[in-house]
């Protein structure tokens, strides 16, 4: 099965805190890479977070953002400031020494105190915690989601690859039957270049069908036809076949193996419109390398 890279899903769900909102956006990438915001209660659950998204979107470059969205008023941890009444105690007392012993004027006030920040302790009482379970429920709807929006996208993909596939299928049968012709031509070629030459002499046919023999077999492209033909046809099973697992990296060798054997076509053609069809053919490849590039 064909599914783009490019891809996005959101998900909610209430809970004892608040309301969880998870967010998915996907590019295209060669392996798995994750780019992750979290609120900081959540931060602990970030390996478990990346091993849920690899889980279900194994390639590509996955960006996922998780919101808390506590309702008007309540706070998930409560701050609340107490005073160490013992340690302003040994303050006031040594104040008091200090203005018995050195007769200092001026008096002790709030003012003063307030100064001393170690008299203050600040103290968080937490709230309700959330569960593991609506984390990872809301994180795998949301991949869910961002699943369906690659795999409508990579239909469309499909549909795309499958007209390319069909023009490089007509390519390679004018090419198929356009072989034969230009051996005839060389033949003919031979036959008179020989005649203006030496005008009293007769053509020898045998050593004319043992040259027209060899060239034959340099210029055999019917193996390169075949696989041709065959990388094209496994392609095509590929893009159409149900099953989920990936197939972008076999795409993209099979795209290799592909021009490789067009190549070889062209190298062997020695014949314009051959070479044309050819030349058709690495165009439609190059458009299919390019859209593999994106595909999971």
């Amino acid at each position: 099965m064909i599914r783009s890279m490019t891809g996005y899903g959101t998900a909610e769900r209430e809970t004892a805190v608040g309301r969880l909102r998870a967010e998915i956006r996907t590019v295209n990438h060669d392996s798995f890479r994750a780019s992750l915001r979290l609120p900081s209660v959540l931060e602990e659950y970030e390996i478990a977070i990346r091993e849920w998204l690899r889980e279900g979107l194994p390639r590509g470059h996955i960006s996922y953002s998780l919101r808390l969205e506590t309702p008007e008023g309540q706070e998930n941890e409560r701050l609340t400031i107490e005073v160490d009444e013992v340690r302003v105690e040994e303050y006031l007392a040594a104040f008091s020494h200090l203005q018995e012993k050195f007769s200092l004027p001026g008096t002790i006030d709030l003012s003063t105190i307030a100064r001393f920040n170690d008299i203050f302790q600040r103290v968080v009482e937490e709230g309700p915690e959330i569960e593991a379970e609506d984390l990872q429920g809301v994180t795998r709807e949301a991949i869910a989601a961002t699943i369906a929006m690659r795999e409508e996208e990579g239909r469309r993909l499909a549909e795309d690859l499958e007209g390319r596939l069909s023009a490089m299928r007509a390519s390679l049968e004018l090419i198929e039957e356009r072989a034969p012709a230009r051996l005839l031509a060389e033949r003919d070629r031979l036959r008179k270049a020989i005649a203006e030459l030496a005008d009293e002499v007769e053509t020898d046919e045998d050593r004319l069908a043992r040259e027209i023999a060899y060239l034959a077999e340099r210029w055999d492209i019917g193996e390169e036809i075949v696989r041709l033909r065959s990388h094209i046809d496994f392609f095509a099973r590929l893009s159409a076949d149900e099953d989920p697992t990936p197939v972008g990296k076999r795409l993209r060798f099979i795209t290799q193996e592909m021009l490789r054997e067009a190549n070889t076509i062209g190298a062997k053609a020695n014949d314009t419109t051959i070479q044309h069809e050819v030349v058709a053919i690495k165009n439609e490849i190059e458009r299919l390398r390019e859209q593999v590039e994106n595909i999971e």
